[in-house]
């Protein structure tokens, strides 16, 4: 199958426009649905995927389906392939949907994922890199076990000022109290997370149909000035 061929027939003109204006990227854009993605990528043999990883991207969407290709690789064939995809992302859409991708691929690994590339990626100076890395902690981390270790990135990333990792540590944090309450609120009232994010991560917590009135209300008297 010619992976790129088969992308270009399934290109929306009016799906396109919307990805210009909600995607910024460097990268030329197709306009094809991520569902349609996917379903094509399921169509590649497992015993074909490295032959289409040898393939430099060409554009968004093809960025797109290495990444979810990577996914249905076994863990440690994952991670030969994990630091070259993570290099293409300059978009939210890159990163986000390869880290929800990876879940299955991660799964009884995640204490080794976590300090061979989360860790790493955390710490990195570089926006989309660090994105990564929370993005990772938001769809991976998020359980009684690794709580601790997730508010501890938080605060590690108090300072950073990147607008993609801000939003994403305050979608973070706001998934941390949708799923963690009592120990989230604990964390939010000592954390010297930045007030651009904490704000933002109250704003999402509100947002949430999972959260009770009472609770949005007290949160709500929490926001910084």
């Amino acid at each position: 199958m010619n992976l790129r061929a088969e992308l270009t027939k399934l290109t929306d003109t009016g799906y396109l426009k919307i990805n210009k204006i909600t995607i910024p990227t460097s990268w030329p854009m197709l306009g094809v649905r991520i569902p349609d993605i996917k379903k094509l990528v399921q169509k590649v043999p497992k015993d074909e995927i490295s032959q289409y990883l040898e393939l430099d991207p060409q554009n968004h969407e093809e960025v797109l389906a290495r990444g979810f290709l990577i996914a249905r690789l076994s863990y440690g064939e994952m991670l030969e392939y994990f630091d070259s995809q993570v290099a293409l992302f300059d978009n939210w859409c890159t990163v986000d949907t390869f880290c929800a991708a990876l879940r299955k691929s991660v799964k009884k690994n995640e204490a080794d994922f976590l300090e061979r590339k989360v860790v790493p990626l955390l710490k990195s100076q570089k926006e989309f890199e660090t994105r990564t890395g929370v993005v990772c902690l938001l769809d991976l981390y998020i359980t009684a076990e690794y709580l601790p270790r997730v508010f501890d990135s938080i605060e590690s990333l108090k300072s950073r000022d990147e607008h993609y990792v801000k939003m994403a540590v305050a979608w973070l944090l706001a998934e941390c109290y949708i799923k963690f309450p009592t120990e989230t609120e604990a964390f939010m009232n000592k954390t010297k997370l930045n007030s651009w994010t904490f704000n933002k991560a109250i704003s999402k917590i509100c947002d949430s149909y999972r959260v009770s009135a009472e609770d949005k209300d007290r949160l709500r008297k929490m926001r910084r000035k």
